[in-house]
């Protein structure tokens, strides 16, 4: 409950203070989910780390889930009527109501027009149970009326609380190939919401407004000078100026309330208005005031010329210029209504035919000069809705990340998931499938349960029957599942593997006929000592492509000892199987004994996990096969430059425990590359990364010459060295020497004492 109570008093906190106010309402409804979240598992209709964490809802239901894994108890495909919904509802002429609704589909009437649906492809389905009364339908069609009716026994009872049928949609018919990271509908609403920016509106209103204000200030004092000392005389008709100049400064101030400098007392333009204030009142300046005002003319004219001089005159002429620009949120209304023509639920395949310069009919009504460009903050988030092949993306800068790379995947994945269906309709049912299920969040689970699995949900287990056994389905998944690991490989391949993207490797390996050991990243919080038996299966994997390489003798890993595959058991209450030799080597070369209730010593042994396994790299190049277009080399010296563009982050850095871990994670991968077989003379390549190290910062060069030094030697052939015994710290965890980790109980060799 520590953590859910935490979530709730931050929200609490936002909502209370935050000075935006879309934020406070943001945090309110975070407030009201945690509220949920909390008063449910306080009342036990909600259960923390089971895979059916609701109650009153089947394991199938896609719950929401709030940070952390947490169900708040609803479902994602419940809540009120949508708008669509409630139409149909007034066709049909039955309540609006989701069981009515449910009923009514089941109808003549109500199945034609899901008939309809099925074959315009005309739908878009956002969570995975709107597709359920699309495949009763298609059901019925193919002429399985058995499934149809068991697939409707089964939804009957959920029918009032979940939405079964999705929402028409036109869609532009892209290829499968195509995606997109943000859809035309998601940008539009980004857009929408972008506001006035009020630091540059109050520097527009002093260039515009009050530069030229105070200019005219300086203008009349510099009437009253004689022998440079202002105030000196009073040229005819220079009261009623400085009258007419008061009041206009009350006009303006009423009128541009963004800027403050006129009220700050120390501005020039605020010495030069009181001083003009008292003199149109009749009442003789003090010496202090005078002085200031003697100042405030000196000083402006010293900086900036006389009014009307060149070089003052240049000045304001650049200032003005840069006032005239539009405001992000002028450009961001008129780039909103040019995305309106776009279907919301999918990307654009061209940035510039929505950033393309203002056009004579948009400046009559936005107000921004025709032929003025869109900035680039704007054309940033145009640029997120971008359609392409995830390689254009990536190259386009779209995809920054292996995280952002896993959000994307599933639009290729779910084509060649669906490949296995011969009928039309109910691929492309399928793959919309696929992709709702994807944007299922993930649940906190304990016991080594296991998310629920897409061919779980009932609507799909009902259609299995009527998949292809073509052998061409399994090889337009293995094409797929090459593609997607050189994709993040070459793309980033200083990053661990997402376990978004390891999901997705998953799938696309079972589509292939293949039952590979995939594992995922662990959460150090709440790991319970143990591994599922498939670590020890990938470890076993890495070892046949890595015994006597460059990273076991680094990692100092005997392959030829790990647990057999015979080392297995199954505990009861568990949802898998464990290795408890693989559990205890973990252990033992993490220097942490069985112990594992502190969060850096189970860090440290699911480091190893990681180190052994090497976190599916072994899989992607051993098994599936997949090659860099660079060469491997190439790929390492690439990693390298990120590990010291993340070495340089440590300097002055007050919370570096972060950014320590991806520097070791980077470096195991980058031993991986010069270790795979085909990647030519390590020692050769780690030379080359001596020679790239002198050019590099002295803080960088300093942290991580003692590592690559180490490399170095073990590259040349050396050894670690005998065995630790069982138990011992490994040294180089938190020591001078041995391989670079990321996790240690003490203090981290990296860290030089400059971070705080």
């Amino acid at each position: 409950m520590g953590y859910p109570a935490a979530e709730l008093a931050r929200a609490a906190e936002t909502a209370g203070s935050h000075p935006d106010a879309q934020t406070r309402q943001r945090a309110r409804e975070r407030f009201a989910r945690w509220s949920a979240v909390l008063r449910r598992i306080a009342g036990g209709s909600v259960s923390v780390g089971s895979r059916q964490p609701v109650a009153d809802l089947p394991f199938w239901a896609t719950p929401q889930v709030v940070r952390g894994g947490f169900a708040t108890g609803e479902a994602v495909a419940g809540g009120p009527l949508r708008p669509y919904e409630a139409e149909l509802a007034r066709r049909a002429g039955v309540p609006a109501q989701r069981d009515a609704l449910f009923a009514y589909h089941l109808t003549e009437a109500g199945l034609a027009e899901l008939s309809v649906l099925l074959e315009s492809g005309a739908y878009r389905v956002e969570t995975p149970e709107e597709a359920a009364l699309l495949t009763v339908a298609w059901l019925l069609r193919a002429g399985d009326e058995t499934a149809a009716v068991g697939l409707v026994d089964e939804l009957r009872p959920h029918a009032h609380r979940l939405r079964f049928t999705p929402a028409p949609d036109d869609a532009p018919a892209y290829g499968p190939e195509v995606v997109w990271r943000e859809t035309a509908g998601a940008a539009r609403e980004r857009l929408a919401r972008r506001k006035p920016n009020g630091r540059v509106a109050a520097m527009q209103e002093a260039l515009t407004v009050w530069n030229p204000f105070a200019d005219q200030l300086l203008e009349l004092w510099l009437e009253t000078a004689r022998d440079g000392q202002v105030g000196a005389r009073t040229p005819a008709g220079w009261s009623d100026r400085a009258a007419a100049l008061v009041e206009r400064y009350h006009r303006l101030a009423a009128a541009h309330p963004h800027c403050g400098k006129h009220r700050r007392p120390k501005e020039n333009l605020a010495i030069l208005r009181a001083a003009t204030e008292e003199a149109v009142a009749g009442r003789p300046l003090s010496p202090r005031a005078r002085g200031l005002l003697q100042h405030a003319v000196d000083s402006m004219v010293r900086r900036r010329g006389r009014p009307g001089s060149p070089e003052h005159a240049a000045l304001r002429e650049r200032q003005s210029a840069d006032a005239a620009g539009p405001m992000l949120h002028t450009l961001a209304r008129v780039v909103v209504n040019r995305l309106a023509v776009f279907p919301p639920g999918c990307g654009i395949r061209s940035v510039e035919a929505v950033t393309g310069p203002i056009t004579p009919e948009e400046a009559a009504w936005s107000g921004v000069p025709a032929g003025a460009r869109i900035a680039e903050p704007i054309r940033r988030v145009v640029r997120r809705a971008l359609a392409g092949t995830v390689a254009e993306l990536i190259a386009a800068g779209v995809v920054p990340s292996a995280e952002v790379l896993a959000r994307l995947v599933p639009q290729i994945a779910a084509t060649a998931t669906a490949a296995s269906y011969p009928d039309e309709a109910l691929r492309s049912l399928t793959a919309a499938t696929y992709r709702a299920f994807r944007n299922r969040r993930s649940l906190l689970l304990t016991n080594l349960e296991h998310q629920v699995r897409l061919d779980e949900l009932p609507w799909v287990r009902a259609v299995a029957g009527h998949r292809s056994a073509l052998a061409g389905t399994h090889a337009s998944a293995t094409s797929a599942l090459r593609r997607l690991g050189e994709l993040a490989l070459d793309g980033f391949p200083a990053t661990l593997l997402p376990n978004p993207l390891v999901r997705e490797l998953v799938a696309l390996d079972r589509e292939a006929g293949g039952r590979l050991p995939w594992v995922e990243e662990l959460a150090t919080d709440i790991f319970e000592g143990t591994f599922s038996a498939k670590y020890a299966a990938a470890a076993r994997l890495a070892g046949d492509l890595l015994a006597d390489s460059l990273y076991a003798r680094y990692y100092d890993i005997d392959y030829a000892a790990l647990p057999g595959a015979d080392d297995v058991r199954r505990q009861e209450g568990r949802g898998t199987a464990t290795s408890p030799g693989f559990d205890a080597l973990c252990a033992i070369r993490a220097g942490t004994g069985p112990s594992w209730h502190r969060v850096a010593a189970n860090g440290m042994i699911i480091e190893q996990a990681q180190i052994l396994t090497t976190h599916n790299l072994a899989t992607l190049v051993g098994p599936v096969g997949v090659r860099p277009a660079a060469g491997w080399t190439a790929l390492a010296d690439r990693t390298f430059t990120v590990v010291t563009h993340l070495t340089a982050r440590l300097r002055h850095n007050p919370r570096p425990l972060r950014t320590v871990k991806d520097v070791a994670y980077a470096w195991r991968q980058l031993v991986f590359f010069l270790s795979v077989p085909g990647a030519g003379d390590p020692a050769l390549a780690v030379e080359g990364l001596r020679r790239k190290l002198d050019e590099v910062a002295p803080d960088v060069r300093d942290r991580l010459s003692p590592a690559l030094a180490d490399l170095a030697r073990i590259a040349a052939g050396e050894r670690r060295g005998p065995a630790r015994p069982p138990g011992a710290p490994e040294e180089g965890g938190d020591g001078a020497s041995g391989p670079l980790l990321g996790w240690t109980l003490g203090r981290h060799r990296l860290l030089t004492g400059d971070e705080r």
